[in-house]
C-alpha cells in the first residue's frame, strides 16, 4: 500500500499531531470554547461566525441524541448570551444531516426540523450543510421547504457537481445559498476534477443566483477568485452577498484588505467555526478530512510556514 495515499496518510498521522495541526482550525473540544472563539473574532476583527458541531457520520442512536442535545444547547446559548444580543452579528449555526440519523438518510429530518423551529424561537439562522451526492436531493428539498415555511434556513451547493447548474433553479429568491467547490471526492462522470474550473463555476453560478434574487455566501480561500467575486459579481447586488472562509485559513493581511474594502466593495465576512464535544471527535473529523482531501494537510503546513516567516 502506498504511503502517500490519502487513506494511509489519514491512518498513520498520530492523534497528537492531528490535534496540533487542528488547533488553528477547530475551536476546541467544548461548545463554550467555540462560543469564545466566535466572540473573539467578532470583537477583534468584526468577523461573523457560523458554528458547526463536528459530529457527522454517526452509527448509533445514542450519537444522534447526543448531537441533538448539543445543538439544542448551542441554540439556547446563542439566544441568551449577552455577547450576541445583536441579531445582525449573532452567529448562525451549520449542521450536517448525517449527524442526525443512524439509519436511512431520510430519517434525519425528524431531528433537523425541531432544531430549526427552536432556532427560530431564539433568532438563530440555520444552514443545512451539503455532504456527498447521496444527500443532495434530500438536503435541497428540506432546506427549500423549511425556508418557504418561514424559517431562516439556507443550504449549500457544490460547483464540482455537474448537476448543480440545474439545481440553481431550485433556490427561491431571498434564500441563503453558500457556494463552495466541495471537498467530497466524486467520480468524473458526475463531477469536474479541475479545481480552477470549479472556481470559475462559482463566479458564474453566483451571478445566476443573484439575478434570481437569492442571497449568495461565497465560500473559498482562493484570493484571486474572492477578489474577482467582489469586483465582477457582488456589485450587482452587494446587499445579498457574503464571503465565508474556514477558521484559521485566511491570511490576516488579505482578510484586512477584504474588510477594509480595498477590492472596491465591503460585504459581510463570516468564519466557519467548528467545535467538538471532545478532542477525540475533532481528531476523528480531521482524519476523515485528510482522507477525503489530503490537500488539507498541505494547506495547514503552508500556513504554518508562512506564519513562522512573518514572525521573523
Amino acid at each position: 500500500m502506498k504511503l502517500e495515499s490519502p487513506a494511509m496518510l489519514a491512518k498513520l498521522t498520530p492523534g497528537p499531531l492531528v490535534r496540533w495541526f487542528a488547533r488553528p482550525y477547530v475551536a476546541g473540544g467544548t461548545m463554550e470554547s467555540g462560543l469564545e472563539v466566535a466572540h473573539d473574532r467578532l470583537s477583534r476583527f468584526g468577523a461573523l461566525a457560523t458554528m458547526d458541531l463536528l459530529g457527522e457520520e454517526v452509527h448509533e442512536t445514542f450519537e444522534v441524541l447526543r448531537n441533538v442535545a448539543a445543538y439544542e444547547r448551542l441554540i439556547d446559548a446563542l439566544g441568551s448570551d449577552p455577547r450576541f444580543q445583536d441579531l445582525a452579528t449573532r452567529p448562525s449555526v451549520s449542521l450536517k444531516p448525517s449527524a442526525f440519523t443512524a439509519g436511512e438518510n431520510a430519517e434525519a429530518i425528524e431531528h433537523i426540523e425541531p432544531i430549526v423551529k427552536r432556532a427560530k424561537e431564539h433568532g438563530v439562522a440555520i444552514t443545512i450543510d451539503m455532504e456527498d451526492r447521496d444527500w443532495t436531493d434530500l438536503t435541497i428539498d428540506w432546506a427549500v421547504d423549511l425556508f418557504e415555511r418561514g424559517y431562516d434556513v439556507g443550504t449549500v451547493l457544490q460547483t464540482r457537481l455537474h448537476r448543480t447548474e440545474a439545481d440553481l433553479a431550485r433556490i427561491p429568491a431571498g434564500m441563503r445559498l453558500r457556494l463552495v467547490i466541495g471537498i467530497y471526492p466524486e467520480p468524473e462522470e458526475v463531477a469536474l476534477t479541475d479545481k480552477r474550473a470549479m472556481k470559475q463555476r462559482m463566479l458564474d453560478y453566483a451571478a445566476t443566483l443573484l439575478e434570481a434574487g437569492a442571497r449568495v455566501e461565497f465560500g473559498t480561500h482562493d484570493e484571486e477568485f474572492l477578489e474577482r467575486f467582489l469586483r465582477e459579481v457582488a456589485p450587482h447586488a452587494p446587499e445579498r452577498c457574503e464571503i465565508q472562509m474556514l477558521l484559521g485559513v485566511p491570511r490576516r493581511p488579505f482578510a484586512r484588505k477584504l474588510m477594509a474594502g480595498e477590492f472596491g466593495l465591503v460585504v459581510p465576512f463570516r468564519l466557519y467555526v467548528p467545535f467538538a464535544l471532545s478532542w477525540d471527535d475533532a481528531t476523528a473529523y480531521l482524519r476523515r478530512r485528510v482522507k477525503e482531501s489530503p490537500s488539507v494537510m498541505w494547506l495547514v503546513l503552508r500556513n504554518i510556514f508562512k506564519a513562522q516567516r512573518a514572525s521573523k
